[in-house]
């Protein structure tokens, strides 16, 4: 095995007769530059590595990795260092050094603009976000965002717009609509449920049903909670539900082909492959968050 300073790492493939994996933080350029030197090379979703095969795919990979990407990345970062020591970002959020460190309360917002930045990773042990040089300019195009996200997030700022909203109609609804999914319920045909022994996707996205009991579901809760859910399907009934791991939506299995509209209709359906990705992708982001919350001793 060996792996790259910068997140690459190449690995001898396991239970394939001969291959390799690679795996790097995600950038369209390099990309199509791996592509272009290994044209055989295919995607492994449940590895999230590209597998290359051959007998020599390791000695490739690493003849590859030295030869086209140590030069090119280490003067793109030079570059970028030198544009950011031109038009620094002066943040509370932000710490320059090595590279950039980007450590702020956490927030949905804040991580969605950071993985739309090329080789922005997640530093498990210091709880930080690392942008390399050579993304200056696309974490700057972002900055505005996150900074007002990790703004609003902060605690006192959270607990500010609590108050504002307290006693509010809105926030009503909300604590009304928070209470309804606590109860992890959902109404389900009752002459067509869900398996149990899959994931399957509904309005509160991919699901396991665990139990379905047989009591019709209230009209007015439907009406007000569950619009549209399961419209001329005949009588609903409760079905419970728990959300899925992230080990659990990489090992489920996609369906063929899109819903259809009854399916969609129905309420619930075989997860497409790129419902899947994006389910696994908020499954790790919330089983992350969580460490991190343990860690810090909060929940």
């Amino acid at each position: 095995m060996s792996r790259d300073p910068q997140g690459f790492e190449v690995r001898p493939a396991e239970g394939e007769t001969a291959g390799a994996t690679a795996s790097f933080p995600y950038d369209h350029m390099t990309v199509e530059r791996f592509r272009g030197a290994f044209p055989r090379a295919r995607w492994r979703d449940d590895l999230k590595a590209w597998f290359v095969p051959g007998a020599r795919a390791v000695k490739r990979l690493d003849r590859w990795l030295g030869r086209e990407l140590s030069s090119v990345l280490t003067y793109a970062d030079e570059r970028g260092r030198d544009a950011f020591q031109f038009e620094p970002i002066e943040s509370r959020y932000l710490l320059a050094g090595e590279d950039i460190e980007v450590r702020t309360p956490y927030s949905r917002t804040v991580i969605e603009e950071l993985r739309q930045v090329p080789w922005a990773a997640w530093d498990e042990a210091l709880k930080v976000w690392r942008v390399p040089y050579r993304s200056w300019h696309e974490l700057r195009q972002h900055w505005p965002a996150i900074e007002e996200a990790a703004e609003r997030n902060e605690p006192e700022a959270r607990r500010k717009r609590q108050e504002e909203r307290r006693g509010t109609a809105e926030h009503e609804e909300a604590k009304a609509r928070a209470n309804e999914r606590r109860r992890q319920r959902y109404p389900v045909p009752a002459d067509d449920l869900p398996p149990s022994d899959r994931i399957v996707m509904t309005a509160y996205g991919a699901v396991h049903f665990t139990d379905v009991t047989g009591e019709v579901a209230d009209g007015d809760v439907l009406q007000h909670f569950y619009p549209g859910v399961g419209a001329g399907m005949g009588t609903l009934v409760w079905g419970f539900w728990s959300k899925p791991s992230h080990a659990e939506l990489v090992a489920a299995w996609p369906a063929h082909w899109p819903p259809s509209e009854r399916e969609l209709a129905r309420g619930w359906w075989v997860p497409t492959l790129e419902e899947l990705r994006e389910e696994r992708r908020k499954a790790r982001s919330s089983e992350r968050a969580r460490a991190t919350r343990i860690g810090a001793g909060t929940g």
